[in-house]
């Protein structure tokens, strides 16, 4: 099941524990579910912690969290992370079914480091997420800490370039659209080619030129090739 392009921030009727009692202010979180089951389930399961509070949609700006919950990580994911990563209040925790290398870079370079699988995701579990996420503290799978090692051992061994990147700054897809950029192609030409839409092609190329720091495609095309990224 893909993530629907619009999100639901889900409601709660719990209330804050008053700063009198003595006992630390719950933190507040604003979850992010791609279709209303999922949303539903993390619900009851937060809402019985006294540690968590859920916010209402229109106070969802000012969450200490932000609690991304999907099947997998596609480009409308990866936009959510992106736009949420520009709000400084909050920090972002993923409860998501499926992540494999390339989603693990993506949801890395989108500012995650908290990640819960859904499998896995009892209610315990959830809670020390969205406490480690509010604390600034990375949660990863054994296995998902295992290829990232892995991934990061890649980039120390790479030769690095003036700007501190490596071959790995790109995926797999992102070097075969700038390829296609390279050879004259324009946006439709690469959506008909890759059979991506138009829409994800552009995204692709624009996290590339924004993430890289340069003016438009034909620098950022320039620049891989004088780096042997493509």
């Amino acid at each position: 099941m893909s993530a629907p392009t619009s999100y639901e921030s889900a409601t709660t009727g719990l209330g804050h524990w008053a700063s009198r009692t003595g006992r630390p202010e719950r933190v507040t979180v604003a979850l992010y579910a791609a279709d209303p089951v999922l949303r539903v389930g993390v619900v009851q399961q937060l809402r019985q912690r006294p540690e968590v509070d859920l916010l209402a949609e229109d106070a969802a700006a000012d969450a200490q969290v932000s609690l991304v919950v999907v099947d997998n990580v596609d480009d409308d994911v990866a936009e959510l992370l992106n736009r949420l990563r520009l709000n400084s209040s909050t920090r972002v925790g993923l409860v998501v079914s499926t992540l494999g290398s390339e989603a693990l870079q993506r949801v890395i370079e989108c500012g995650v480091a908290a990640v819960l699988r859904r499998g896995e995701a009892d209610q315990d579990r959830l809670a020390h997420l969205v406490l480690a996420t509010a604390n600034g503290e990375g949660v990863l799978p054994g296995d998902l800490l295992g290829k990232l090692l892995s991934h990061v051992g890649a980039l120390q061994r790479s030769p690095l370039d003036p700007r501190g990147l490596s071959l790995a700054t790109l995926t797999t897809r992102e070097a075969d659209m700038l390829r296609l950029v390279s050879e004259g192609m324009d946006t439709a030409e690469i959506a008909r080619k890759t059979a991506y839409s138009e829409r994800t092609v552009k995204n692709v190329l624009h996290e590339i030129i924004t993430r890289l720091q340069l003016r438009n495609r034909a620098h950022a095309v320039g620049y891989a090739l004088r780096n042997g990224l493509i």
